[in-house]
This record gives C-alpha cells, structure tokens and sequence, in this order.
C-alpha cells in the first residue's frame, strides 16, 4: 500500500486498485421492483431496497423513471397557486415581525453600549 501525500483524503483505501464496479440490472428485475413496492402496502423504499440487495437511490431513481410517487415523501417546499391570499398575508405577517425583532435588536444593542460606558466610568471612579 502506498499513501498518496498529495492526496490525505485517500489514505483510508487499502488498495490502491479499490474500485467498485457498476451493477446493470436487467429491465425485467427493475420493472419487478417496481412492481414489488406499488403492491406492498406500507413498504418503503429502504426496506424493498434492502431486501432486493441493491442501493435505495437506485430504487427510488426506477420508481422515479416508472411514474411512481415514493409513500411518506414530503415536498420540501409545498406548492401554492399563484396569487393565494394567505401567502401573501403570511408574508406581511412575517416582514413586519422582521422589522420588529431589529428594532428591538437595535434597541438592546443600544442599552448594552450605554451599561458598558457606565461600567467604565464606575471603574474608574473606585479607588479600592
């Protein structure tokens, strides 16, 4: 073995040839797959993947390719209608709790300056 010094993030190999190959699996196996998760109700795609020995990307990539939405996936962001009224009210909402949370951050930012001019006027002024 050798360690490439150029190169420290490659250190934890143990062989210098260490390359995985890449699987091909046949249509009839994905398409079983597939067909294997629409019909087990409350299986996920951890779980189908696991049991059929391959990675869940790959899984969810054929259930993606299929037309088949994955159970318990969320959205990361929900979609809304253009021009809904209550995103627009919540965004109001939001930007003027904004503006009052600075506000109150430049208000205590104040104060703190104003106690520490205090507290070196006060040190100064004490003769222990």
């Amino acid at each position: 073995m050798t360690l490439d010094t150029l190169n420290p993030g490659l250190a934890w190999r143990k062989r210098d040839d260490l390359v995985m190959a890449r699987k091909t699996y046949s249509a009839e196996f994905r398409r079983d797959a597939v067909e294997l998760y629409r019909s087990t109700p409350g299986a996920t795609v951890v779980g189908i993947a696991a049991d059929l020995g391959i990675m869940d990307g790959t899984l969810s990539a054929w259930l993606k390719a299929a037309g088949v939405t994955i159970r318990g996936q969320q959205r990361r962001f929900p979609a809304r209608p253009p021009g809904d009224e209550t995103a627009e009210q919540e965004l109001v909402r939001l930007r003027s709790r904004v503006r009052q949370l600075e506000d109150s951050e430049r208000k205590l930012a104040t104060e703190r300056d104003i106690l520490r001019a205090a507290a070196k006027y006060f040190a100064g002024e004490t003769n222990w």
